[in-house]
């Protein structure tokens, strides 16, 4: 299966404290830190469902995540001492998985963002299930939701 480059069109939804985005098989987080910020400042507990990150003693994030993830192939990085990322492996990791929230009730998508999510979902199905073709510059229309038509396997 080919790479599936996550910063290539990528569609965030923005948050007070940084943003969020996904690709079928990750959820990636961004949240802008105080410049300087050591990594010892910062801690981050992740589970299957639930998520809490403190920085400098103050919590930015927690709740419980909208499915479920592979909290122990999940990894943070602090970078340039001014934003931490973190990638949280989808357990699901399908395009029919686009999460339209981050966590239950808290970081959900405007209806735009989610369509634009989902569209991004299915043409990276479509990718991966096509090796070798090229798919720069291609769009997706048409009945895309939920990771598109199911085929029939033959």
């Amino acid at each position: 299966m080919a790479h599936f480059d996550e910063r290539s069109g990528y569609i965030p939804c923005k948050t007070d404290w940084g943003q969020w985005w996904q690709t079928n098989e990750e959820v990636y987080i961004e949240v802008n830190v105080p410049e300087g910020t050591p990594a010892k400042d910062i801690k981050c507990t992740i589970s299957p469902k639930h998520i809490r990150i403190t920085v400098k003693g103050h919590t930015v994030i927690e709740g419980d995540l909208l499915n479920t993830i592979h909290a122990d192939e999940s990894v943070w990085t602090l970078e340039d001492k001014k934003f931490l990322r973190v990638c949280l492996p989808k357990s699901h990791a399908v395009a029919e998985n686009c999460w339209d929230s981050l966590l239950v009730g808290q970081y959900r998508t405007d209806p735009w963002t989610f369509d634009q999510m989902e569209k991004k979902a299915t043409l990276q199905k479509f990718q991966q299930e096509n090796p070798g073709f090229d798919f720069s510059g291609a769009e997706v229309s048409g009945n895309y939701h939920k990771g598109g038509p199911k085929l029939p396997d033959n």
